[in-house]
């Protein structure tokens, strides 16, 4: 990813209306504002935000009954003729509510991924996204478009940590992500169950009594088995490979041996050396 495609993401929402760029840019917005028949336009299946409060788009509705759509929908072309929702859906939906027959859009040429990379930061900024559509919505960047944790946490404005909890949360059972949907359980306390044997029957204890997220890391550490006593020393050939395997991959690399099998574990500094093994152990054999 360039850096021009960093700087404009990082602007969100601004980039695509005019702000803070060239005069000839926000002229040709100008000329791509319009206003369309609201039945001409489409939601995005790419949008990450797929859950809308009733209560939010009745009262939004009841303000376009009053004073209008003032901001405009940005919108892609489609098919025969048509519209796709790149930013707004929710102002959309609410127009609907309030018949509104003609709204204005602001029309782009954007591709899928530009078009991902936008709704998913508009949303992230306004905080419109639930823990698990914004997890889902780093992970098809990171997946269809080989972002890494760190350009995606440069692109949106977020913490690379903040990314890489976020996508753990996916890690958990469906019973617990229902309730991280729903609301009934926050992302900071489902945080504290990702590493647990009983996430399921942690969370109920942590919604039973009203614990906070600091409690609730108190009681999923207490829950998790101690570490077992330190391994006998290794004998020399086990030492020698793990030696050889570090010099391969440059990571550092621990062996251990039980029975005919055994397990080996690779310790990196930082995401980076992570994406390095990575692409190493996926490469296509010639």
């Amino acid at each position: 990813m360039t850096q021009a495609q960093k700087r404009r993401l990082g602007r969100g929402l601004a980039a695509l209306i005019g702000d803070d760029v060239a005069e000839e840019t926000v002229v040709a917005d100008v000329r791509s504002l319009k206003h369309v028949p609201i039945e001409m336009i489409r939601p995005n299946p790419l949008n990450p935000r797929k859950h809308f409060a009733e209560e939010d788009l009745e009262t939004l509705a009841k303000s376009l009954r009053e004073k209008g759509l003032l901001q405009p929908i940005v919108v892609r072309p489609s098919d025969g003729g048509t519209y796709e929702i790149v930013a707004g859906e929710r102002r959309w939906r609410a127009a609907q509510r309030a018949s509104i027959h003609d709204v204005p859009v602001l029309v782009r040429d954007l591709d899928d991924r530009e078009t991902l990379e936008i709704a998913l930061i508009e949303n992230v900024q306004r905080a419109d996204l639930n823990p698990l559509e914004e997890a889902r919505a780093y992970k098809q960047l990171i997946d269809q478009y080989n972002y890494t944790q760190q350009q995606l946490a440069d692109s949106i404005g977020k913490s690379r940590s903040h990314i890489a909890n976020t996508l753990r949360l996916q890690t958990l059972p469906e019973s617990v992500l229902t309730l991280i949907e729903s609301g009934t359980l926050s992302a900071g306390h489902a945080r504290t169950l990702v590493a647990t044997d009983s996430p399921q029957e942690l969370a109920e204890k942590i919604i039973k009594l009203g614990m906070t997220v600091r409690q609730a890391e108190d009681l999923t550490r207490a829950a998790t088995p101690k570490a077992r006593k330190q391994a006998p020393e290794k004998d020399a050939d086990t030492r020698a490979m793990e030696k050889s395997i570090s010099e391969a991959i440059g990571l550092s690399v621990s062996l251990t041996q039980k029975g005919d099998g055994g397990q080996l574990l690779i310790t990196f500094k930082d995401f980076d050396q992570l994406d390095d093994v990575f692409r190493r152990l996926t490469r296509p054999i010639d």
